[in-house]
């Protein structure tokens, strides 16, 4: 295809469109020479990795959750706070039971100064999480260092249920986990993460066009109905959140997060801090067009009230999946049984998994191109679960980026596959936390 006026790169041959079997037997293109003018090379400024950003006290934290058990002159050196500092953050951090001493140590064979390690106390503590999906929603617990100690996901009643029943079914259902799994240990707070267009400042679901919610007060609902502080974002920036706190180092200080699911939308994350955009609506990648010459796109899609042709949500969601197992006769009731069926190595359920990483790696070199992060995590059960489908998407992200020359290293699944929903949640109270693990958190006794 010949450049247009606005295309100001060096041309390169733009391949034919494949059809299905073609595009399951190709090969992943072989890398092109290093000095090749056509691509920039990241690889040329290597990564490495930064303190955590943020307020002194979340710094100091953060290091400890890292590296514990830690003494304090190390978070010093790691944070460059000063020994004082650290020293008060960490008193006070022991004073509210979010940090635990060890048993003192000292160098090989006796020698060097005597020190006292830290790390994050488990035992006194919990942050909740609830997450609301299109067709179910999860609550669940999460200690400190993140792990999550108890979950529940069930389905709504009905389709586009009443924000109102949600909210009472998940505070209902919290208490019922709380009391059984807690173990005495105090709840500090709630996060709700669920998908579209979130405003975490207000606590507001602004548009959940799925659910059919506009202007949901979710925050203060949940207040009301569980008496914890609730914090409130998209899961798509929870999920980013938790990955610069939990998962991938490399997603601290600059990635992209791609997640695929019934709802598609993204996260941007530069300067070790999550992008949200003056209205909160930063993300919005669903409707993104895939072109009316797709070679992948057939009857199965979607119908999307976008007006899109062929839209990224219309071709890759979970309710496009199943229409294309049904069309296929695979015996399957919902998403979760195509993706049962994948993982167990039926071909038909393989092939249409390969076919949608084939459409994400489309986007997900849009997204490396527009931002050139230095990850980009795919959140999506075949790139998580399915070696082949996360080789499809990195070879389309290799035949179609301008900037990623090392798809292997540049293009991860999430940290947190099989574990998705509950992390996000748990990740909104969690990350809120530690960054400001100082700030007017409730509940919160000494220690003697």
């Amino acid at each position: 295809m010949a450049a247009t006026p606005h295309d100001r790169r060096p041309v390169r041959p733009t391949p034919r469109p494949l059809d299905d079997r073609q595009a399951a037997a190709r090969q992943p293109p072989a890398p092109q020479p290093r000095d090749a003018p056509t691509r920039l090379r990241r690889r040329a400024v290597p990564y490495v990795p930064g303190v955590r950003r943020g307020s002194a006290p979340g710094a100091v934290l953060g290091a400890i959750l890292d590296h514990g058990p830690v003494a304090r002159s190390t978070v010093a050196r790691l944070t460059g706070l000063s020994p004082a500092a650290v020293s008060g953050h960490c008193a006070q951090f022991l004073a509210r039971g979010l940090v635990v001493e060890r048993p003192e140590t000292t160098g090989p064979r006796g020698l060097g100064r005597p020190h006292i390690p830290l790390e994050i106390d488990t035992a006194r503590h919990l942050v909740a999480g609830a997450h609301i999906a299109v067709a179910h929603s999860t609550v669940s617990l999460m200690d400190l260092r993140g792990a999550i100690v108890a979950e529940d996901r069930r389905a709504h009643s009905r389709p586009r249920p009443d924000p109102d029943e949600v909210v009472g079914d998940l505070a209902a259902r919290l208490a019922g986990l709380i009391a059984a799994h807690a173990a005495g240990r105090t709840v500090l707070a709630l996060g709700l993460a669920t998908g579209y267009w979130v405003d975490p400042g207000a606590g507001v679901i602004v548009d959940h066009p799925r659910l059919g919610w506009r202007d949901v007060p979710a925050g203060r609902m949940l207040e009301a109905a569980t008496g914890l502080p609730v914090h409130v974002d998209s899961h798509s920036r929870a999920l980013a959140r938790a990955e610069q706190l939990l998962g991938d180092a490399a997603a601290r200080e600059s990635s992209v997060l791609l997640f695929v699911g019934a709802v598609v939308d993204a996260a941007f994350a530069t300067a070790g801090a999550v992008h949200r955009g003056p209205r909160s609506g930063a993300g919005s990648v669903a409707h993104l067009p895939l072109g009316p010459d797709e070679p992948y796109a057939d009857r199965a899609a979607e119908p999307c009230a976008c007006g899109t042709p062929r839209c990224l949500q219309s071709a890759v969601s979970e309710p496009t999946l199943l229409r294309q197992a049904w069309a296929r006769g695979l015996p399957v009731r919902v998403f979760g049984d195509v993706l049962e069926l994948a993982k167990a190595g039926d071909p038909a359920a393989v092939e249409i998994f390969r076919r949608r990483a084939r459409l994400v790696g489309r986007v997900a070199a849009l997204l490396l191109d527009m931002f050139d992060p230095e990850v980009l995590v795919v959140v999506e059960p075949g790139a998580g679960w399915l070696p082949e489908c996360l080789a499809e998407l990195r070879a389309e992200v290799a035949a179609r980026s301008w900037v990623c020359d090392d798809p292997e290293r540049a293009v991860v699944p999430s940290s947190f596959t099989g574990s998705v929903l509950p992390v996000a949640g748990g990740a909104v109270a969690l990350g809120a936390l530690y960054a400001d693990p100082l700030g007017p958190w409730p509940v919160l006794p000494a220690v003697s």
